[in-house]
């Protein structure tokens, strides 16, 4: 079995941890040119989707009386052009201004003392000069004392704000009527890819009569702003400065 000189193992490792880190070989592909942008495709068909499984209430049956002008879940007499059904186009609205402003202060104190003695111990207590020490005293043989102290301040202070419009794409339809809304857009402004997904579940009830969601009325809301270039690369630390964040102890 042949050995690899030390030498070209570490550059190996160096080459297996630069190259396989994070995407660098579908950068190191979009050298020269700007990043390219994910094709148009079922959302479905992702290696990474999973049909979403939510607690469902008991069906009940929905009755329906002869020459009514309602429908169940209609809000008007004619049809509803609001998405209901796998492959409506549903628009999400995110708006998010959130603002957190959290202080914290610690002060904590504490003495301890501690003393045992054994005087008397059937008679052995005796005896235990010449098993240690000459000099012990059976009525002190353990003190302690302790003193401790702490102190400590923390404050955090963030605003965000986000203002976007998306169009999603309606993937399931639960048994209980709420729609699996998934929604991905890409924008390329000269080396720079702006990828915003967006998914979540939502309920027909609060689509409103333009077709449009707040996303403060989806549940299991996931929403992502990102993306990558030039200028992420740029603001992003490298792989090995990362890997020294995360193991260095100090």
């Amino acid at each position: 079995m042949k050995v690899l000189h030390p030498r070209a193992a570490i550059l190996l490792l160096l080459s297996a941890t630069t190259l396989g880190g994070c995407g660098a070989l579908q950068r190191l592909s979009e050298v020269g040119r700007p990043p390219g942008m994910t094709p148009t495709s079922d959302p479905t068909e992702s290696p990474s989707w999973r049909p979403v499984t939510m607690p469902m209430p008991a069906k009940e049956t929905l009755t329906t009386e002869a020459d009514a002008l309602w429908r169940p879940g209609s809000r008007a007499f004619f049809k509803d052009q609001r998405a209901s059904r796998v492959g409506d186009i549903v628009t999400i609205l995110v708006n998010m201004a959130d603002t957190a402003n959290l202080k914290d202060v610690t002060t904590a104190n504490r003495t301890g003392s501690e003393s045992m003695g054994m005087p008397n111990l059937f008679g052995l207590e005796s005896a235990l000069p010449h098993m240690l020490v000459n000099t012990i005293n059976p009525s002190s043989l353990v003190s302690t004392n302790s003193a401790n102290a702490a102190g400590g301040n923390g404050q955090i202070q963030r605003n965000e704000s986000v203002t976007l419009r998306v169009a999603g794409v309606v993937t399931q339809v639960l048994p209980n009527g709420n729609l699996v809304v998934v929604a991905h857009q890409e924008m390329r402004v000269n080396s720079e890819l702006r990828d915003l997904r967006v998914s979540g579940v939502i309920r027909p009830e609060d689509i409103a009569s333009d077709n449009t969601i707040e996303h403060d009325r989806m549940a299991e809301a996931r929403i992502s702003y990102g993306g990558r270039g030039q200028l992420t690369d740029v603001q992003t630390p490298r792989y090995g400065q990362q890997l020294m964040d995360i193991l260095l102890p100090f």
